[in-house]
């Protein structure tokens, strides 16, 4: 990472390879920051290189990945800003939770533990890796037509396409499962720490047209920090599916991320 600015560390979620963060980076850089984007454990440099060898990710878990981000994040000459998508953001929240981390910007976060509400179409995005139990220890691909209902909803078909041509890789399911048994399981990987009051900033984003991660649900996740005296707030985009941060719109929501930061100091 160059020696110049405040450092930025972008996570992916499930299914997008880390270089679809490269607009974010190059974007980022021209602001005045430093900024990179790590792969999940064992991820493969290259989207070829994940689509050839899923076993790579297979079997990851959450806390795993997120001892993988903390191990990088300690690496760096100061605390960076922590951007997410989908479980990345989860992991932002998490990251932020343990005080690990300067400022953290969840989008379309992948529900913690605690978080009740459960949509139809988020159940339906999450079927091609719970549908099937012996997944568990598996990476799982989507299919073109499962990308553009999770993911491509709010898009037109061809830049769906695109878009799942470009970046679309194959994901482990475990976090998934984990996901969903978290409000039955007594110590869950998906727990964060939402009472945490001398952690840095938060900023949830949710797009109000997301599958995957319905905007009830990012609503619902706010409301876990309630009790908690640091910043916490929310932002919606209107008519944004789960895409918004690689689709041709994705520039709005870096500039609001910035914003965000600039108001605060970052």
């Amino acid at each position: 990472m160059p020696d110049q600015g405040t450092p930025v560390v972008f996570i992916h979620g499930l299914w997008l390879h880390s270089t679809s963060w490269q607009p974010w980076i190059d974007h980022f850089e021209a602001a005045g920051y430093s900024a990179v984007a790590p792969g999940w454990p064992h991820e493969p440099d290259t989207v070829e290189g994940a689509r050839e060898h899923p076993e790579a990710v297979a079997d990851t878990t959450i806390d795993q990945a997120t001892e993988h981000f903390a191990s990088i994040i300690a690496g760096l000459d100061e605390a960076p800003v922590i951007i997410g998508h989908s479980f990345g953001g989860l992991i932002t929240e998490k990251l932020l939770g343990q005080g690990i981390g300067r400022a953290g910007v969840a989008i379309d976060p992948a529900q913690i533990k605690g978080v009740l509400p459960l949509p139809l179409a988020q159940l339906r995005s999450g079927l091609p890796a719970l549908g099937n139990p012996a997944n568990l220890h598996r990476a799982v691909t989507l299919s073109e037509k499962q990308f553009r209902f999770g993911f491509g909803n709010a898009l037109t078909e061809q830049e769906s396409a695109d878009i799942y041509r470009r970046w679309v890789v194959p994901a482990p399911a475990r976090p998934l499962f984990q996901v969903a048994a978290a409000n039955f399981v007594l110590h869950s990987q998906a727990q964060v720490d939402t009472h945490r009051a001398d952690r840095g900033p938060l900023l949830l984003i949710s797009g109000t047209a997301d599958h995957t991660v319905p905007d009830v649900v990012t609503r619902s996740m706010l409301k876990q920090y309630r009790d908690s005296t640091a910043v916490t707030e929310f932002k919606q985009f209107e008519g944004r599916g789960h895409s918004l941060t690689v689709d041709s719109g994705w520039l709005d929501v870096a500039d609001t991320v910035l914003d965000w930061l600039h108001t605060h100091g970052i």
